[in-house]
Order: structure tokens, then sequence, then C-alpha cells
């Protein structure tokens, strides 16, 4: 089994959109309706990845896991979104297949668009796996929380390190 962790490409883009809703899927299926998670789009996420990797800002950093040349996860960062900003520089988004839990690419895809650095990330509160990782990748929370009412009001939580 070939197991690659690489910065993603424009090419990656389509099958970047597939993976980024299948994830949501995966990871969000236990406490987002059905119906939500039926309507995401993976063809409009691709578009929405080729102008993210068509144009990305200075400090955008995103890999890709392939696995036997299929790719099956992904990690974004760059410089924070948040105007109350505990660290210049944020987690965006980390998702990889359920099948690769356990793999350790998890975590060499944080590693990949973070290293050491210190950064911020938020993760959905119903997510303790998610929690987990974090923490063993050295995040812990700093008590600030947020709502998503475009996501059927999600609440996440920031992680810092």
């Amino acid at each position: 089994m070939s197991r690659v962790i690489r910065p993603a490409e424009i090419r990656d883009a389509p099958a970047l959109g597939r993976v980024h809703v299948e994830c949501w899927r995966e990871s969000y299926g236990h406490f987002l309706s059905p119906g939500f998670l039926a309507e995401l789009d993976p063809v409009a996420r691709g578009e929405r990845w080729i102008r993210t990797l068509g144009e990305p800002r200075a400090d955008d950093r995103v890999a890709v896991l392939e696995v036997d040349g299929e790719l099956r996860g992904f990690a974004m960062s760059g410089a924070t979104v948040d105007e109350d900003a505990p660290r210049a520089h944020q987690v965006y988004a980390i998702y990889q297949y359920a099948t690769e839990h356990g793999s350790g690419s998890g975590a060499e895809l944080l590693d990949a668009v973070i290293g050491d650095e210190p950064a911020s990330l938020w993760v959905a509160e119903l997510n303790p796996r998610a929690h987990s990782f974090y923490r063993r990748n050295g995040f812990d929370f700093d008590g600030t929380r947020k709502v998503e009412p475009s996501w059927e009001d999600l609440v996440e939580l920031r992680m810092i390190r």
C-alpha cells in the first residue's frame, strides 16, 4: 500500500470536493440532519477548491493524503480569520475518510500544514474523536465557543497550542 502526503495541486480540486463532502457526512452524520448532509454538493465544493488552489492567499497551506493514488484526506491552514485571534496561524480543516482513522496520516496531514507552530482551530462540540486527536497533537480548549447558524446551529469550540 502506497501512502503519500503531498502539497495539493489544482488538479486535485474535483477529488477534494468529493472527499470534503463525504468526510463531512461521515464526521457529522450523528448530529446534523440527513437532509442537510444530503444537500451538500461535492461538485460545488470542488469548484470552491479550484478557486482556493488557483488563487491561494499568501499563508495558505493545503496538503492531501493519497492512498494507492486515490485522494483520501486533506488538511488546510493559513492566517487566522478570528477577530480575537489567539494565534496568527489557524487550521481551517483536516479531514480524512474514517477508514484512515488510526493510521497516523491525520497527524502527518496536520504536520504538513502547521508543523510545530502555534495555531488555533475550531472543532465541533459534539465530535469527541476530534477533541482527542487535537489534544494528542498539543491543542487544548481556550474556552471560546461559537454557533454556526448556516450549519443547523452547530456549536464549535476553539482549541489552541
